[in-house]
């Protein structure tokens, strides 16, 4: 409860939010009752094998199916330690998605960022003059930005989750007399996955229920975390700050996803009654509240739980955070068939306990010699043994009697400011320049269902406003996301922030063609220092602001959402001894989620020739600076804040942009936010690689961040366009037309008609990298660093598209009309994740794909004889632990009965065979036995010392292979995804007698190893190899995640048509006739 300036609230926080559900709840499925929040999705086609226990045919399954929707932090581990604590915070939020209902499917993610001054070596900003300090064992900002974004990509890339949105902000100031920051960081996991529609019920299970867990072993770690992280970042003491921090295992947590999945696809089977993650608390949480949702007691057993070391105490079994564990309520007779999953996927399981209708928690030893049927007589000792309702009860209610607390700054004038120099320290400042350097470290094609990720255009600049992915592989249905924050604002106003964050988020959904306003669900992520004069009375207001007013006005509920309460740094100097704090503002996090009836239609900010830029102004003019980057760039607050003064313009805004967007007028689009129109403006000509010329009212609004959006119009229509935008009410203007010259113009009423502003394209673009270029030259290899920084900019593309043949023609037509279908296995080993795509694109071609794992083949349930394709899917085969491929490689070769099986099948002259990414390597390790294999290479860490996820472009060259039969010449965009793809003859083989496929290339079509274009810098851009005969190919880039257009982030050719990579696999089944 609250109370406000001496008067009490009739609503708690939740309550508002609830209000939300309340008058708005149409197509929410499940709200805060489960680990994620499930809308409405529709009719699927699902590919799925036919059996999770054994080999089996994959193929369509449909079904009603729903999406899933969550948002969460993992601030404190972040500020600890920064790779696993933001590491854990992916994982744990994937676990969430995966423990709704009774099992679902984690499909895409966005990661999260907001710390205080980055302090880049070698660099001196204005806004960072003013050194604060920090805690000795807090890392720095730019540790965090370093090591942060790599623990949650690697997460999300070894588990087989596309990483496609986000944000990030960099803010630290001095407002009103209070030294604002974020010390304590921000590290938002969140994203979107999918259920079916009858799994979205847990199961109020029976008494004599097996409770289970599943996943890795417990370890001494992770002790305490949920309490650390609800304490002020530098108030406890150090070591217990550093036991509390996780560690993350994604392949094993891959693994339970499996098993997962293989229980949902059973459907009305589905052995799992009832799933919770174990996240904060360890299993002292999580098993008390599956049993709790059955309204049972339980008895465990703490000598069953897996564990990784010797020497726990009973509370560090049971209390312990270790990461990637399941529980999961199972009847008796299921465990059979469960064991039987878990066996195949190798994923470990124990029983630990049963339930029990006594309503009590009991938790017992081995040596206590207790069981679960005399666990309600206890009078010994046992760790625990207490009613349920005592621990999970309702607490008692509180109240917090809070005072409102006015805050204002003078307002900025920018009357006689350095335009050019203002204009080059907005693109400079880390919140608005490029944010590649978070991007191409993570993988955004795993899955084969991503239609819009971050990158743009054929120069792959990192601008979307929207992630996109489809609903499945054969439709054009999808799912989309995207984030809104306006922080710093919050410092004077913090209910105009959350109204911004709000509009934020949804300017950039509107990027993709919603259906309406209504359709749209939100997460909340609310963050504040409560406890601190006023700011528990800035935080009631904003959620009064956001879920009173503004989302109700909207027709807008907010299903889901977290809290982080502590954001606060405390420290003593070192030197003085005096007290110092750092107290971030209140902050929202907002993400907006909807379902599309149709991607097409999704907008970029890809400009073209002959355009005029249109702004659409949801300030109607009022210019206000407080809050703005340009001000922080200045060492000024500035004044008033902007503000969503009616949130009909929203409404009006998303019903008008559904009207252009059904007549054709808008070619590109762009939200107006941090850096104002001045930086949507520059992003967009970046995007299409043009210049422009701007013509404005006022400096102010140039760089005024009122919320609002950039339309490119083909200049005929502006006419039209600007006629339709108007009937709606909307303040909109022409305020710039594109130009070929690659100069961006800036022209401004309030100035006189001259021209203010006149600067290249390439000047301003290699500012706009500069915050990702050293960064990158601190983490990766410095010389492929300053090789992509000194292509910002650049003339020339990256990609084009050229191809030698008809993309549309379907060579094996006539093989598909005699209904023969060869056999294909479709080979896994623990850690690889992009099977089910591949399998996807030979089923396209005619064949019959089998899912096929290495235990089938260890056990014999599967036998290669019984295949004629082979092909080894990509992924990360035992965590690339011994190296990429390498294990998975070894798997076979020590074991004699496995190294016979394949050497005959590589052997047999009716085979072929395949192996992409994680099965490249694999392939190439096992070259001894794959004959005319003898100069492959083996293919080791990239020259960039990084992760490579990209959209690149490669020559098809003239082979033996029977993958690329008739496709030499052709110029294509493929995806890339590996950390070491390097063909490194050194190692192995023979650069002059191997047999080459592809390369990377130039969009000129020249052979290159220069970075990126050569993502992980192979001579002569070798990026697939072949045998003399062409049965058996290898390739590093992923043709099975692009063999649909709609599938590709940039493609000149229809978005309805299949991709040239297709050829590939029909060429397969050609060739066998």
């Amino acid at each position: 409860d609250f109370v406000v300036d001496g008067e009490a609230q009739p609503r708690s926080l939740f309550g508002m939010i609830r209000h939300t559900e309340a008058v708005s709840g149409e197509g929410t499925v499940v709200a805060y009752k489960d680990n994620a929040s499930v809308m409405a999705g529709g009719r699927r086609s699902r590919f799925l094998p036919g059996s999770g226990s054994e080999p089996s045919p994959y193929a369509l399954r449909e079904g009603e199916v729903h999406v899933l929707m969550k948002v969460e932090t993992h601030n404190h581990p972040t500020a600890i330690s920064p790779f696993p604590g933001a590491a854990t915070g992916a994982g744990g939020e994937i676990r969430d998605e995966g423990a709704t209902g009774r099992g679902s499917q984690p499909k895409a993610g966005l990661t999260g960022f907001a710390v205080s001054n980055l302090a880049l070596p070698g660099s001196t900003e204005p806004w960072e003059e003013e050194v604060y300090g920090a805690p000795d064992h807090i890392a720095t900002p730019l540790d965090i930005m370093i090591d942060g974004p790599l623990g949650a990509a690697a997460f999300n890339n070894e588990f087989g989750r596309p990483a496609l949105g986000g944000f990030f902000r960099v803010y630290e100031q001095t407002v009103d007399g209070i030294r604002r920051g974020y010390h304590k960081p921000i590290m938002s996991a969140g994203g979107l996955g999918t259920i079916s529609a009858e799994q979205v019920e847990k199961i109020e299970f029976p008494e004599g229920t097996l409770l289970v867990q599943l996943g890795g072993p417990g370890m001494r770690i992770g002790m305490g975390g949920g309490a650390a992280s609800s304490m002020a970042a530098g108030a406890n003491v150090a070591e217990l700050d550093f036991d509390s921090v996780q560690r993350g295992n994604p392949e094993i947590e891959r693994r339970a996803q499996e098993v997962i999945n293989h229980c949902w696809s059973l459907g009305d089977e589905n052995p799992i009654l009832a799933i919770h993650d174990v996240g904060a608390g360890g299993l002292s949480n999580a098993f008390p509240e599956l049993v709790d949702g059955a309204g049972l007691g339980a008895f465990f057993d703490l000598s069953s739980v897996p564990l990784e070391e010797t020497g726990l105490a009973p509370k560090e079994i049971w209390s312990n955070e270790s990461q990637e564990r399941y529980v999961i309520a199972l009847a008796p007779e299921s465990l059979e068939a469960f064991a039987a999953l878990c066996e195949r996927e190798r994923c470990p399981y124990a029983v630990v306990g049963t339930a029990r209708a006594d309503g009590r928690l009991v938790v017992a030893r081995g040596e206590d010699n207790v069981s679960g049927e005399d666990a309600g007589d206890l009078d010994g000792d046992v760790p625990v043994n207490m009613p349920m309702e005592v621990l999970l009860g309702k607490p008692p209610r509180m109240t917090r009697d809070v005072t409102r607390i006015e805050r204002s700054t003078a307002d900025l004038d920018l009357g006689e400011v350095d335009l050019r120099g203002l204009a080059y320290d907005v693109l400079r400042h880390p919140t608005v320049a490029s944010k590649r350097f978070l991007i191409t470290i993570g993988d955004r094609t795993v899955g084969g269902l991503t239609h819009r990720d971050q990158m743009v255009g054929p120069w792959q600049v990192p601008v979307a406003d929207v992630a996109v992915t489809l609903a499945d592989f054969v439709g054009l249905a999808g799912e989309a996301m995207a984030s809104g924050e306006r922080m710093p604002v919050a410092a004077v106003d913090a209910p105009a922030s959350g109204r911004l964050a709000v509009g934020e988020a949804l300017t950039n959904l509107l990027a993709a063609p919603i259906s309406s306003l209504s359709s749209v669900k939100l997460s909340c992520n609310w963050m504040a220092a409560c406890g601190e004069p006023g700011e528990d009375a800035a935080l009631f207001d904003t959620v009064h602001a956001v879920a009173m007013e503004l989302c109700p006005a909207l027709g807008i509920s907010v299903p889901v959402g977290k809290d982080s309460l502590s954001m606060r740094t405390k420290w003593a100097d070192p030197d003085t001894g005096d007290a110092r704090q750092v107290t971030s503002p209140v902050s929202l996090v907002v993400t907006a989620f909807a379902s599309l009836p149709d991607v097409r239609g999704t907008w970029t900010p890809q400009v073209g020739p002959g355009q005029s830029l249109v702004l659409v102004d949801l300030g109607r003019g009022a210019n206000r600076l407080g809050g703005s980057v340009a001000a922080l760039t200045m060492r000024e607050f500035g004044g008033t804040v902007p503000d969503l003064d009616d949130p009909a313009l929203v409404r009006d805004l998303a019903e008008a942009l559904g009207e252009l967007r059904a007549k054709d007028l808008v070619r590109a689009y762009h939200d107006r936010s941090d850096g104002g129109l001045w930086a949507a403006a520059c992003e967009m000509a970046f995007a299409g690689g043009l210049g422009l010329d701007l013509a404005v009212e006022s400096v102010d609004s140039l760089f005024a961040e009122e919320l609002g959006v950039v339309l490119a119009v083909d200049t005929d229509d502006v006419g039209a366009a600007l006629a339709l935008l108007e009937s709606r009410n909307l303040a909109a203007s022409v305020v710039g037309t594109t130009a070929q010259d690659r100069r961006v113009r800036v022209r401004c009423a309030d100035r006189s008609e001259s021209v203010l502003l006149d600067e290249s394209v390439l000047d301003l673009q290699q500012a706009w990298d500069e915050v990702s270029w050293r960064i990158a030259a601190l983490r990766d290899n410095p010389a492929s660093a300053d090789s992509e920084h000194g292509l910002a900019g650049s003339a020339e593309p990256v990609l084009t598209l050229r191809t030698t043949f008809d993309p549309s023609e379907d060579v094996s037509a006539a093989y598909l009309n005699t209904g023969v279908r060869p056999k294909v296995a479709i080979l896994r080993e623990q850690g690889v994740n992009s099977h089910v795509e591949t399998a996807f694109a030979f089923d396209r071609a005619g064949f019959e794909a089998w899912d096929v794992h290495m235990t089938d083949l260890q056990s014999g349930r599967f036998d290669l004889r019984e295949a004629v394709g082979l092909v080894a899917c990509g992924g990360f085969s035992y965590g690339d632990t011994l190296g990429a491929g390498e294990g998975w490689a070894r798997s076979v070769l020590f074991n004699d009965r496995l190294t016979e099986m394949f050497h005959e099948f590589f052997h047999r002259e009716d085979t072929f065979g395949l192996g992409i990414c994680n099965g490249c390597q694999m392939f190439a390790a096992l070259a001894d036995h794959i004959p005319g294999a003898e100069a492959w290479p083996r293919f080791t860490r990239n020259a960039s010392e990084q992760y490579e996820a990209r959209l690149s472009l490669v020559e098809v060259l003239e082979s033996p292979s029977i993958f690329t039969a008739g496709m030499a010449g052709s110029l294509l965009p493929i995806a890339v995804a590996h950390g070491e793809g390097f063909a490194n003859f050194a190692a192995r083989g023979d650069i002059d007698a191997v047999h080459r496929v592809a390369r990377y290339v130039t969009a000129s079509g020249e052979p290159t190893e220069a970075y990126p274009l050569n993502p992980n810098g192979s001579p002569g851009g070798l990026t697939a190899v072949t045998t003399s005969d062409g049965r058996f190919t290898a390739i590093m880039p992923h043709p099975e995640r692009v063999q649909r257009n709609v599938q590709m982030s940039w493609t000149s050719g229809a978005i309805e048509d299949e991709s040239p990579w297709l050829r590939m696999f029909r060429n397969a089944r050609v060739h066998v006739g």
